[in-house]
């Protein structure tokens, strides 16, 4: 925000407190973004576009606004956007946007440049207004309109046959999945659904869901969820339960819910889906618990290992034998790897029991950058590493783990771009954050992997075919960004690189 207001016309203090007082008191959501920054980050947000959002400022401050748009980026209003950050003109757009529950709201958008005493456009504010209800009520005209144009016999038959075709769905499909009324009262229910929780058909239909089975369903925090999703049309996914059922014992499920619409007629109406993971948490457990037994055991004779290898190097280095030293070299490299998987698997077994500890102090960021550079470039000399932003930036984190994050998305740099030598570390600061970026021009991730890369040991398809790995340096790095109070993502396309990007606060709370 201050590097903002430099760029203002001389107020006094007291004018310069009631325009930040006036920015946070508004209504709209109200947005400043750097046109001197790469990619037109984002550096001030107001309580009103968070709560706008859903996004809190610490998620808002450094991304580009275009991950409000989530995955629906080919809106041609964007294209108009586009061209008036370009040239540095003033615009109005509706946009569809996402909140951070994955809800869908209009937006209605205006953006204007500011500009220095050059006439130099040097930030974009933005006004936004939530005007769903608007457009909804527009939508909803117009579909009022076309209902009343079909005839009575081709609505009737059409629901028949959707019905009919619903209903062979349902059956056949192997999650349990019961269909209820507005007053979470059970309409139907799947074969499946009878036969795991052993429940007849004819004593569930029209029964309150959380009255069935002594109860056992009145759970408070599923009963919030299902009472959000007409009144809001707010579906969820993922909502994991683990339960005694009286008649199947203990297990852990997994429930997807969300209104049901067909021209109408079922709109009052909400499907729910119900998965058995219990065998799978049992092997996720099991995994969990190989790997950190297995970690502890190959750390103790790797350590033999790379002690002999060193003597061995350093006798060959005596005698000058170039022949093994090439070997030595390739070899330890393997050792390097090997050390850091698993090290990293032991993080991973430490996170997920709540043991890692953290050490906060000040430091300097560009240190940080150039102490990982090193160890890169030593390993990978063939890479050339740039740096480039602001000199330094003085944070307070764990200096330790920071590097760990930083060597890591190098090491992914360099290895996910065996033709492609160049990387680039940009280093900014944004209202009272540092933003890293790492740009590759490497083989690129594919849009449906963007999220999923952050999870325990997900490997995208295409990336695990050509190239080794577990896959936990990635979720070891979100878990420490997200220590820091920070956010760690990804912005790429098959082909095209990729920008792994973080922001965590200057100074820890």
């Amino acid at each position: 925000m201050e590097d903002f207001l430099v760029n203002l016309p001389d107020f006094g203090n007291a004018d310069l407190r009631l325009f930040a007082a006036a920015l946070h008191a508004s209504s709209n959501g109200v947005v400043i973004t750097d046109h001197n920054q790469p990619d037109e980050p984002i550096i001030y947000c107001n309580n009103a576009f968070e709560n706008l959002t859903g996004y809190t400022k610490k998620e808002i401050i450094g991304h580009n606004c275009r991950f409000l748009q989530s995955e629906d980026r080919n809106q041609k209003s964007r294209n108009l956007l586009g061209a008036a950050i370009k040239n540095g003109e003033h615009c109005t757009v509706l946009l569809r946007n996402y909140k951070k529950d994955g809800r869908m709201v209009w937006n209605e958008l205006m953006i204007s440049p500011i500009k220095n005493p050059q006439g130099n456009v040097t930030h974009f504010i933005g006004i936004q207004n939530d005007v769903t209800k608007r457009v909804n009520a527009e939508n909803e005209l117009v579909e009022e309109r076309e209902i009343l144009d079909e005839q009575v016999r081709e609505r009737t038959h059409n629901l028949e046959e959707s019905e009919s075709y619903l209903s062979a769905i349902v059956e056949t499909i192997r999650e349990s999945l019961i269909v209820l009324d507005s007053e979470l009262r059970i309409l139907s229910a799947n074969e499946n659904f009878c036969s795991f929780f052993r429940e007849r058909y004819q004593d569930i239909i029209g029964e309150h869901l959380f009255k069935i089975g002594n109860g056992q369903w009145d759970i408070p925090e599923l009963r919030q969820l299902l009472l959000n999703i007409l009144p809001h049309n707010n579906p969820f996914e993922g909502f994991e339960m683990e339960n005694e059922f009286a008649s199947i014992g203990r297990k852990m499920l997994i429930l997807n819910a969300r209104q049901m619409t067909l021209k109408g007629k079922y709109q009052d109406r909400i499907l729910l889906a119900i998965e058995d993971i219990t065998e799978r948490k049992a092997i996720e457990h099991r995994k969990e618990d190989f790997i950190n037994i297995a970690s502890h055991e190959m750390k103790t004779p790797l350590t033999s290992i790379k002690g002999n290898f060193q003597l061995l190097e350093k006798i060959a280095k005596r005698n000058n034998d170039t022949t093994y030293l090439k070997g030595f070299a390739t070899a330890g490299k393997s050792i390097g790897r090997l050390e850091r998987l698993i090290h990293d698997l032991l993080d991973v077994a430490r996170m997920q029991s709540g043991k890692i500890q953290f050490n906060f102090e000040p430091f300097s960021l560009r240190k940080l950058i150039e102490d990982a550079v090193i160890v890169l470039e030593q390993s990978s000399p063939e890479h050339k590493i740039s740096i480039t932003g602001i000199d330094d930036i003085t944070v307070e984190g764990d200096f330790g783990r920071l590097e760990q994050v930083m060597i890591n998305l190098l090491s992914n740099a360099v290895k996910y771009s065996p033709i492609e030598k160049g990387i680039n570390i940009h280093l900014s600061m944004l209202s009272g954050y540092c933003k890293v970026s790492v740009t590759d021009s490497g083989v690129g991730i594919h849009k449906r992997d963007h999220k999923r890369i952050f999870e325990r040991f997900y490997r995208a398809d295409e990336i695990s075919e050509r190239f080794p790995g577990v896959g936990v340096g990635l979720y070891v790095c979100s878990q420490i960004i997200k220590e820091h109070s920070g956010t760690l993502w990804v912005e790429s396309e098959e082909e095209k690189g990729s920008v792994f990007s973080f922001t965590i606060p200057l100074k820890q709370k």
